[in-house]
């Protein structure tokens, strides 16, 4: 382990970094999409919603370390990771816990956060760079995880938000592993952090964000083909841009679901029944 550390470790703290990051941003935008469940969260719900978003991102890292770290190393490499996010959490934490912060409580929860992912996540198998039916179905058990830690279990809207947040992340982990240095964002806390911002410690979130989804599956005869923005994006309209955007991607939506019930129903493609891009 410490080899791994020492010759992956600026990647190491670039990622730990990242996913505590992007694991904050995810829990505010949360809270944004449901703002009166937001107003009951206690401190330990919040605790566990930050924790959730960082099984995701270890589990997507993981899948996305097979793909650049050797072999050899990619056992060393993710337990260097769990050791990197336990030492950047005890950091970003000692402002507003400062002496009474548990070192060993932050690696034990951590390590439980690791092993619940790895119990939770590993049993759906696919390549991470390529859309399938088991990447789905495991994003979409998180997102409803994460809208249940709401108290709105089965909220579509929840969910797909969430998904979002994780699915956004996996560029910026991408290039890290592949050595590029992704643009410097003030570091976030977990929300029970409190204000405890250090302007002078810098972390990633990538260059590359999922603004617009959109996505045709077929089912049996039935083609559906919905399309889902980023919630900060949609944080970020005025109703009128918003209504105008939803116009325009209904349009598009119904454009390219026609074609591709024509492509997935042709003769060529008889026996294709994968959900896909559209």
């Amino acid at each position: 382990m410490a080899s791994a550390n020492t010759e992956y470790g600026d990647q190491l703290r670039q990622l730990a970094e990242l996913m505590l990051a992007v694991s904050g941003e995810s829990v505010t935008m949360m809270k944004r999409q449901a703002p009166e469940q937001a107003l009951t969260l206690k401190r330990q719900d919040e605790w566990g919603l930050y924790l959730e978003f960082l099984k995701i991102m270890f589990n997507l890292t993981d899948r996305l370390a097979a793909l650049h770290i050797p072999l050899k190393d990619q056992l060393h490499f993710m337990n260097g990771l769990e050791d990197a996010v336990s030492a950047q959490l005890e950091r970003v934490l000692e402002p507003a816990f400062g002496s009474q912060g548990d070192q060993m409580e932050i690696v034990m929860t951590i390590g439980g956060a690791v092993a619940e992912s790895r119990q939770v996540y590993e049993k759906y198998k696919f390549l991470i760079t390529e859309e399938s039916r088991p990447k789905r179905e495991m994003f979409q058990e998180f997102g409803d995880k994460v809208a249940e830690l709401l108290g709105l279990p089965g909220n579509t809207e929840l969910s797909a938000a969430a998904t979002l947040c994780a699915s956004a992340i996996v560029p910026a982990i991408s290039a890290v592993l592949q050595g590029q240095a992704p643009p410097p964002v003030a570091p976030t806390q977990p929300g029970v952090a409190s204000a405890a911002e250090r302007p002078d410690k810098q972390s990633a979130t990538g260059q590359e964000i999922k603004l617009v989804s959109l996505m045709s599956t077929v089912s049996g005869e039935e083609v559906e083909t919905r399309w889902g923005l980023h919630p900060q994006f949609r944080q970020d309209l005025t109703p009128a841009e918003l209504q105008q955007l939803t116009k325009l991607l209904n349009r598009v939506a119904k454009i390219l679901g026609e074609r591709y019930a024509a492509v997935a129903f042709s003769e060529e493609w008889a026996s294709w029944h994968k959900a896909g891009h559209a």
